[in-house]
């Protein structure tokens, strides 16, 4: 028989359980029969299946190859130290000792001093699923120009890293217990000072409600409010969507270079979802006004704006845009996320409610949060307290800007006749198009190797009547390399089809 296999320093003890040395009793023995013997705190978890009945040496040996061959104990996989393993299943230590001394022997395992036992290479293993059959490859991108994506190498990860560190040292031990809907006490603080400072919102802690980023807040208010909704004529397909799967009755405003038409909102509706700082996609603010106008509203039917203030941080030529919600508290939901200035992998966004939706939101989220991480909350709250937050928002609102001005300065250099509206604040440009050409400019631009999207993507199904055309241009997502080649692939298709414009 092959010896055992090496394992880790406390298996080097006797094989079998009748080698142990007799265990000395200690002064304070019970005088009640003796628990099970617990699980061994070290070690690693492995599942294993053995039958009932029959030889254990050779019942484990066999569901080892098993996982092995099935997939789930990948090459050089270590495994379990054998007095671990022989607890979680119920065996003798022993037992496991010769089993895998069986699988070493026959080549499925290795065993080196220092390094325990593990899967070897070259094992035979069966797909977990069938493969596919062949099928159409998607077409190859070289350049996503999509909108609505912030540059990804960009992300702060050594401040951020210190913000995490911080914030865990100083947690309280209940911020790791069952989570509050409402969010952090934390976060809401630092989000209230932060907010009233950089975006001129009118609140405090007790009415800011974390959530998962701004879909989930529009789900949470899409449940909640009566189903007639006003939604400007171009928007986030995703968002239609969300309101659509809520049963909500969308009724499309029209929209122009300064925003919503808040004069043509209409009586029945309710809610009103508006982007005032920086319409999306067109890219136009919302008038002093047009404000005036869509506050009115909301006092005269009892309904509410909701602001989604997806980039308001980014502004280039013009001076801050406050928030909405600064001129009505008691009219106006703001909210706001991580997803365009910081990352939309922290999903982390918030609501800012009036006192009659606070409870309610709330108590739609449940007892508990769901889905936003409490440490990530307890990290941004540190962020934004340590000034990080901003720093992080001025570097890139200089680095989005050069883009910006790379793009505008190309298209106009290669193709005069297109024109680039909404770069006065945002991450992404509008090329506006003549009538009948974006379908063919949109097929000659993914030719060239660029994603993108046609303006008429963004059009709500209810504002048929508005025929604009156009190129909507991400300016954020790539790295800048990626990026100047990218503007001069999209340049040069544009000047070729539009040369005589």
């Amino acid at each position: 028989m092959t010896g055992h296999p090496t394992d880790h320093p406390n298996d080097h003890a006797p094989t079998h359980p009748t080698d142990h040395a007799p265990t000395r009793p200690t002064d304070h023995a019970p005088t009640h029969p003796a628990a099970p013997t617990p699980t061994h705190p070290t070690g690693t978890d492995l599942h294993l299946d053995l039958p009932p009945h029959g030889s254990r040496r050779t019942a484990l040996a066999q569901a080892l190859r098993e996982a092995v061959r099935g997939g789930r104990l990948a090459a050089g996989t270590r495994l379990p130290p054998y007095r671990s393993l022989a607890a979680d299943l119920g065996v003798a230590r022993g037992t496991v000792a010769d089993a895998y001394a069986e699988l070493v022997a026959e080549g499925w395992f290795t065993a080196r001093q220092g390094s325990g036992t593990r899967v070897a290479e070259g094992m035979p293993v069966r797909p977990a699923r069938p493969a596919p059959g062949p099928s159409a490859a998607p077409r190859a991108h070289r350049f996503d120009l999509t909108q609505g994506k912030p540059d990804p190498a960009s992300f702060p990860r050594g401040a951020w890293s210190a913000s995490a560190r911080r914030a865990l040292a100083g947690a309280p031990a209940e911020a790791f217990g069952p989570g509050d809907p409402r969010g952090r006490p934390e976060l809401r603080r630092a989000l209230a000072e932060y907010l009233a400072r950089a975006r001129g919102v009118r609140t405090d802690a007790e009415h800011i409600v974390v959530c998962a980023g701004f879909a989930n807040g529009l789900r949470l208010l899409a449940g909640l409010r009566p189903r007639d909704w006003a939604v400007e004529a171009y928007g986030l397909p995703f968002h239609h969507g969300i309101l659509a799967a809520a049963g909500v009755r969308p009724h499309a405003v029209p929209i122009d270079e300064d925003g919503a038409r808040t004069d043509a909102l209409p009586a029945r509706a309710r809610t009103a979802l508006l982007t005032p700082a920086h319409q999306f996609p067109t890219g136009g603010p919302l008038l002093p006004g047009r404000r005036t106008a869509a506050v009115e509203w909301a006092r005269a039917t009892g309904g509410v704006i909701l602001e989604d203030d997806y980039d308001g941080e980014f502004r280039y030529d013009r001076k801050p845009v406050g928030a909405l919600q600064g001129l009505a508290p008691d009219q106006v939901v703001y909210a706001g996320s991580l997803s365009k200035s910081l990352s939309p992998a922290l999903r982390l966004g918030w609501l800012v409610l009036p006192d009659a939706l606070a409870a309610q939101v709330v108590a739609a989220k449940g007892l508990r949060e769901s889905w936003t991480s409490a440490v990530d909350q307890l990290t941004f709250a540190d962020f934004l307290d340590s000034g990080a937050y901003d720093r992080h928002v001025r570097r890139m609102r200089q680095r989005y800007r050069a883009r910006r001005d790379h793009l505008a300065t190309a298209v106009a250099r290669r193709a005069p006749g297109v024109r680039v509206t909404g770069i006065a604040a945002g991450l992404h440009a509008v090329l506006e198009l003549p009538p009948g050409t974006e379908a063919v400019t949109l097929a000659a631009a993914r030719k060239a190797g660029l994603l993108l999207d046609g303006l008429s993507e963004y059009r709500h199904p209810s504002a048929a009547e508005d025929s604009r055309e156009g190129l909507v241009v991400g300016y954020a997502g790539l790295g800048d390399r990626g990026f100047g080649e990218a503007v001069e692939v999209l340049a040069a298709t544009l000047s070729t089809l539009h040369r005589g414009l």
